[in-house]
């Protein structure tokens, strides 16, 4: 079943009597003392010492930062405990700062960690203390104010405080008072905001630093998952090739033994003898070509060069191709290579209408450059023409290159040419 919350009213939230604007008040009161103890701290020794010369000075300026950065890290830890246990805000701990010992956060006073720490600890915290001072002095004052006509009465007549002599100023300082009341929770929690803000961002980790991290890591990932289903294809590879390839290579053999051996059978019975191993050597026959689209044994044994070049021998076209991919890449990249080549080859012979294909396979530095140019008609469009249906032409080629971090283009202007360029980084 369903539960409805029930969300109270802002005006109400921020009622005087509200649980809410004591939970403010509350935080951004017990806030003070830790907002202001970095300056106190800092001036702690100039009240126990005074200097005698401008080296004594120095020393004591020396001795006060060393003596600020020490608290460093329990102010912080109280601050974060702080944000915690009054407000049920988590804030994640740095690991620039909060891991090691503490000389190692302070080695490299050049630490963006370190710096903003100080920044909150030495600037906005004592901003922020004043804000919690001004809240508390507004409950006081409109309290106080309030309750002006009632202690009044125990006052002489001519006290500028008696309701009965001057009924008027009771009456505007009363008001005053309410209105004090009335604004002190809109207060507590504009400072509260502020406070919980700050501490998010400079008690925190750095939310840029942090985005990078896990796009690094999102990043590597995905390379291991690539590299997982890489060597998952070759896993499968190699199963077929030496389990049901194998037992069909078997099986098409004593098909054909028999074929050729066996004379004294019906008609009927040899007829279904040669389905049978027709059937056989087709099945083999595909299955051959699967394997050759999961993985080619000869990509991993011989590399690029080889592989590219069985591939372009059973094109029915005329195909220039021309492989530098020394020193290699890696197994996961190779692979995108040759299956950009192998499908846009497949492509070419489909849809172009093509009398010949030059394809180049380059490395230059930490990345392989991977081109493939036809003669053909053109108009090859990698969102919705020609071999891009069912993901598995020019779109599947374009996620599958950028798998690994690759750009892909194409440019196949009505009546060609058609130019597939691929870049691969080689780091992988």
């Amino acid at each position: 079943m369903a539960t409805t919350l029930a969300i109270a009213p802002r005006a109400r939230v921020h009622a005087p009597w509200s649980a809410t604007a004591w939970r403010d008040t509350a935080f951004v009161a017990s806030g003070v003392p830790l907002q202001v103890a970095g300056w106190l701290i800092a001036g702690s020794l100039r009240m126990l010492w005074s200097p005698g010369n401008s080296v004594e000075l120095l020393f004591m300026a020396c001795a006060s930062v060393i003596l600020v950065l020490l608290v460093l890290r329990p102010l912080t830890s109280w601050q974060r405990e702080r944000c915690w246990a009054m407000l049920g805000l988590h804030v994640p701990r740095m690991p620039g700062f909060d891991d090691g010992l503490l000389r190692d956060a302070l080695r490299d006073v050049r630490s963006p960690e370190l710096w903003r720490v100080v920044q909150y600890h030495l600037a906005a915290g004592p901003l922020l203390a004043l804000g919690g001072i001004g809240v508390i002095a507004t409950w006081a004052t409109g309290a106080v104010l309030t309750v002006s006509g009632v202690y009044g009465w125990a006052l002489p007549a001519s006290s500028p405080l008696n309701p009965i002599t001057h009924p008027a100023r009771i009456a505007a300082l009363t008001g005053v008072g309410v209105l004090l009341l009335a604004a002190a929770p809109w207060a507590a929690a504009g400072v509260r905001r502020l406070d919980a803000r700050a501490a998010s961002a400079l008690l925190g980790p750095d939310r840029a630093k942090e985005l990078e991290r896990r796009v690094e890591d999102l990043a590597e990932k995905r390379a291991s998952v690539v590299d997982a289903a890489d060597l998952e294809r070759r896993r499968i590879e190699r199963d077929l090739h030496d389990g049901a390839q194998q037992r069909l290579v078997s099986l098409a053999l004593n098909l054909g033994l028999a074929r050729e051996t066996l004379r004294d059978v019906p008609d009927e019975a040899m007829q279904v003898i040669v389905e049978a191993h027709e059937e056989a050597k087709e099945a083999l026959t595909e299955l051959r070509t699967l394997i050759r689209g999961l993985h080619p044994a000869v990509l991993e044994d011989r590399g690029l060069d080889a592989a590219l070049s069985g591939v372009a021998a059973r094109v029915p076209l005329p195909v220039r191709l021309r492989v530098e991919a020394e020193p290699r890449a890696s197994s996961t990249v190779e692979a995108v290579a040759y299956f950009v080549v192998s499908e846009a080859l497949t492509n070419v012979v489909k849809h172009a209408r093509a009398t010949e294909v030059d394809v180049a396979v380059i490395r230059r530095g930490a990345t392989l450059h991977v081109t493939v140019t036809d003669n053909g008609k053109g108009g090859a469009d990698p969102a919705g023409g020609p071999g891009s249906s069912g993901g598995t032409g020019l779109a599947g080629l374009a996620r599958r290159v950028r798998s690994v971090d690759g750009t892909f283009r194409i440019a196949s202007p009505a009546g060609g040419p058609t130019t597939v360029t691929v870049e691969l980084p080689c780091a992988l």
